[in-house]
Order: structure tokens, then C-alpha cells, then sequence
């Protein structure tokens, strides 16, 4: 799978709008500078020319923020353009009021770091040579203002305490914002990585998937056979004069049973249906044939069975789902074969269901490694499996799960379902 871009993952989009706060900032700061320099300090600067270039400047900022209010996808290009317009905007204040003199001048420092961070080289480069032109060209031309200086003086010196603002300024707003881009690429980082991680899983299910398809056609034949022999024997007189060997008889015909239908919704699962289409039920119908079925084929001792979700709801019975509560169920009993508990609630838009057991609980080690492969404490090859496959189905669905111990012993397995992946809307469109 090839990374995203910044474009297409919405950092570019997020660093836009850094873009556009920071422009309404450096509007606001330009209004309060002038007013402070003109009345305060008493240097008589171009108010109109200076009042349009803002004008101008808030303009632009007020379009972009329409513009990319609801885009996903911001270029390389937008950015540079947009910082250029940050660049000659300063050009213009500069200029008109005192040029290269100007303490602020020192403002270009500021886009030539957020280009070196937002851009691409070659644009960062670009920032770097508009804005030395800029430089040379305001020490070339006089503009209509100038300013004294006389940095002897110390503090007392309006030119020393416009650099002294024009410092803090630069340091703060470096600070904030650079702050802030690196928390969106952190974040950018952090997806890309989760995205590489699905697609190993992903990759890794998809190869298990053939293994268990091959498997299930193979195990098909011997599995039709051994269920002739057993139907055979159960009208030979061995076994009908003695009690317990038609007893056993019984008992091997519900594991072979169990074993055709693993197979059969692994074929399901496959894509491969022998004739099986998906059926429109009901929340209470599905996880009541589940649990039905479970305990029929399963050496269950105690089980609790809860379902509190109310008003019932059309829903796609899925094997993929079936199969994956019946894993956990599985993992469950294994690790308390004296008692499991299920529960089934609504919250909301969602389907939440509850496994719970008595037994020893998760190690700290697995419960940070929950749902990775082959993290099991049941210490044979392969273990593990059932909840990376749980979890990769509940995954699909747009659903969660999550583990934790339980006290004074057990663990306790949540998996929340968003009823619109299991309604029949929904699979209709699928």
C-alpha cells in the first residue's frame, strides 16, 4: 500500500488553517502596531496606503477560510502561494512604513521557517530567495517614512523596543505554531503507521483465509464419509443392544456435526455459500440461534446468558460475525470451562456484547498486545489467532472490542457493533 500524501491524509488542510490564524493574528497585530507607532511614538505613517494593504490582507484571509472550510485535500502549491501573499503583504507594510529600517523586518525569519516546515524543498528554497529580494529591494527603495534610530540609548530607543517586539513576537508565534505542526504531523505519522499495521494484518488474513478454504474442501470428503460410517453404525446391533456405545454414537455425530458446519462457514466465509445466502433476522433471533447452537456443541457447564437490548431490530444474520462471537465465547470457556456470562445490550446506535469467564484473567503483557497474532497464554503454536480474527471482523464493521481482567478473578471481552453495518440497508448496498 502506498503512503499518503500530506493532501490526502488532511494535514495539508490542517496546516491551512495554522495559515489563516496566524494571518488574522498578524492583522490584528498590524492595526494595534500602527495605532501604537502613529499616536504613541508619533511617527506619522501612511494610515490610508496601509489601511488597504490590510484590507487586502483580510480579504485574502477571509476568502481562504471559505475556500478550504470543507476541502480534504490542500497542494504543496496552495501553501507556497499562500505564504507568498503572507510575504509580499510585509513587503508592502515595510515599505511604507520605514523599509529595511523597520525593526519588524525581522517578521521575514517567521516564513521562511513555517515554508522550511510546511513545504517541499524546492518551495522552501523559493521562500528564502522572494524573501531576500524583498530585503534588498526595501533597502534599495525609500519608502514615504523614516524612522529614527538611535540604539545607544538602550531600551528607552522606539527603534530597540521595536525590535525587542518584533523578538518576542517572532519567538512566541514560532513557538505556538510550530508546536501545533509538529503535533498534526505526529498525528499524520501516527495514521500513516496504524494504516501500514492494517494492511500487514490485512495481508496476513488473506493468506490464512486460502490455508482455511483449502483446508475446508479437503476436509470436506473424509468428513461426508465418516458421517455414512456413522449413520451405518448406528443400525448394527453392537450398538443397539448396549446403551452406552449408541450414547457415544450420538455424542460423535454432534462433533462431526460441529466439524461440517466450521467447515461450512468457512467455505461461507470464503465466498464460496454451497447454496447458503445470508438471512434478514433480528437481534434477539441471531444471538439466540447463537447461543443456542454454541451450547448444543460445546461442553458448557455454567452459562449466563443476558440480552437487555430492548427493542428489537432488523439486521443480515452474517457467519463472519457468528463465527467471531462464537471465538470469543470459545477463548472464554476455555479459559473458565466452570462458568461463561453473555450480555447484549443497545447503547445508542450500537449493538455491545459482553463475554465474561472466571478464570485467571489476561497477562499485562497480552492485554497491551490485545487482538495482535499469535499473543496467547495458552503456550501451543498458533495461538492467539481466535481474537486477531475477532477483532479484524469487528474492525470491518466499524465496531471496537476490548479486553480487561475482571476482580476478583476473570476477563472480561466488550465488542461494540454499529447497527448500520449489520442492518439490511446496509447490505443491500454491499
Amino acid at each position: 500500500m502506498a503512503p499518503l500524501t500530506a493532501s490526502q491524509d488532511g494535514t495539508g488542510v490542517k496546516n491551512m488553517h495554522q495559515l489563516i490564524q496566524l494571518r488574522w493574528i498578524a492583522v490584528i497585530g498590524q492595526v494595534a502596531t500602527i495605532v501604537f507607532v502613529h499616536f504613541g511614538f508619533g511617527i506619522r505613517l501612511p494610515l490610508m496606503p496601509m489601511a488597504i494593504v490590510l484590507a487586502c490582507l483580510a480579504a485574502f484571509n477571509l476568502v481562504s477560510m471559505l475556500r478550504w472550510r470543507h476541502r480534504e485535500e490542500v497542494t504543496n502549491g496552495a501553501l507556497f502561494l499562500a505564504l507568498l501573499v503572507d510575504v509580499l503583504t510585509l513587503t508592502a507594510q515595510l515599505y511604507l512604513s520605514g523599509g529595511a529600517a523597520n525593526p519588524f523586518v525581522f517578521l521575514y525569519l517567521l516564513q521562511v521557517v513555517l515554508a522550511a516546515v510546511l513545504l517541499r524543498s524546492w518551495a522552501s528554497w523559493a521562500v528564502v530567495f522572494v524573501t531576500s529580494a524583498c530585503f534588498i529591494a526595501l533597502t534599495t527603495f525609500a519608502g514615504p517614512v523614516v524612522i529614527p534610530a538611535d540604539p545607544t540609548r538602550g531600551l528607552a530607543d522606539p527603534y530597540v523596543q521595536g525590535m525587542l517586539l518584533c523578538f518576542v513576537l517572532n519567538a512566541t508565534l514560532l513557538v505556538v505554531f510550530i508546536t501545533r505542526i509538529g503535533r498534526i504531523l505526529r498525528a499524520r505519522d501516527a495514521r500513516l503507521a496504524d494504516l501500514r499495521q492494517r494492511a500487514a494484518e490485512e495481508e496476513h488474513i488473506v493468506r490464512m483465509g486460502l490455508l482455511a478454504s483449502g483446508a475446508a474442501h479437503e476436509l470436506g470428503t473424509p468428513l461426508a464419509t465418516l458421517s455414512v460410517i456413522l449413520g451405518d453404525w448406528r443400525h448394527m446391533p453392537p450398538f443397539t443392544q448396549q446403551p452406552e456405545l449408541l450414547q457415544e454414537l450420538d455424542e460423535m455425530q454432534t462433533q462431526l456435526h460441529r466439524c461440517k458446519s466450521i467447515v461450512t462457514g468457512i467455505l461461507l466465509s470464503a465466498g464460496e455459500t454451497r447454496g447458503e445466502a445470508p438471512e434478514e433476522t433480528t437481534v434477539a433471533a441471531f444471538l439466540d440461534d447463537l447461543v443456542g447452537e454454541w451450547r448444543s456443541t460445546r461442553p458448557v457447564r455454567g452459562f449466563d446468558y443476558a440480552n437487555r437490548f430492548g427493542e428489537d431490530a432488523v439486521i443480515i444474520s452474517d457467519s463472519g460475525l457468528k463465527q467471531m462471537i462464537c471465538n470469543v465465547l470459545d477463548n472464554a470457556l476455555e479459559a473458565s470451562p466452570g462458568w461463561v456470562g453473555l450480555e447484549a445490550w443497545r447503547d445508542e446506535d450500537k449493538l455491545v456484547l459482553r463475554v465474561s469467564d472466571a478464570g485467571p484473567g489476561f497477562a499485562p503483557a497480552m492485554l497491551s498486545h490485545f487482538g495482535k497474532p499469535y499473543q496467547s497464554s495458552k503456550g501451543r503454536p498458533g495461538g492467539g489467532l481466535g481474537l486477531f480474527l475477532s477483532l479484524n471482523v469487528v474492525r470491518q464493521l466499524g465496531g471496537s472490542i476490548a479486553a480487561r481482567n475482571r476482580e476478583p478473578s476473570g476477563a472480561v471481552v466488550t465488542m461494540s457493533l454499529p447497527l448500520s453495518s449489520l442492518s439490511v440497508s446496509e447490505a443491500e448496498h454491499e
